[in-house]
């Protein structure tokens, strides 16, 4: 039941952040929480309101859509009152007009039960990959168009 409650949780982040109902959204986590996305380039934030705010600034625009999609989840219930999380993420962010970012990683998190509910105590956000598009340009490379331009690459790369 605990971890069906954790992936709850976690749909509620990627749904309300996305929805930008910065409300609701902070209702999640717990007054303490601390962001860390350092290793992807970022800052830390400590304290719920703090983070909320500082999320708010950063993609609060109505123009500045965002996707966040997670799957994956490894979770593990640690003790009546506090588990650990660690969610596959691909999110989609509207940096500008015509200029997105896709990228994809791991949040790594933990969580507090207080009063029969969960909440996130703490988020990592680590980085595999950083995509920057926009929606003029999209180009498929075939196994044939790879396989052409793969001995090109290895000698350019030497």
């Amino acid at each position: 039941m605990d971890i069906e409650e954790l992936k709850q949780l976690k749909a509620r982040y990627c749904r309300l952040l996305d929805a930008k109902d910065w409300t609701a959204w902070r209702q999640l986590f717990t007054d303490d929480f601390v962001s860390d996305t350092s290793a992807a380039g970022g800052t830390v934030v400590e304290g719920a309101d703090a983070f909320v705010a500082f999320t708010r600034r950063q993609l609060g625009k109505p123009s500045q859509v965002t996707a966040h999609q997670v799957h994956s989840p490894e979770l593990q219930v640690v003790s009546s009152t506090e588990a650990t999380g660690v969610w596959a993420l691909e999110d989609v962010v509207r940096l500008a007009p015509g200029v997105n970012l896709r990228g994809y990683g791991h949040y790594h998190e933990t969580y507090h039960q207080r009063d029969g509910r969960w909440y996130l105590a703490s988020s990592t956000l680590t980085r595999l990959r950083e995509d920057v598009f926009n929606p003029f340009v999209s180009v498929y490379l075939s196994h044939r168009i790879k396989a052409m331009t793969a001995p090109l690459a290895r000698r350019m790369t030497k």
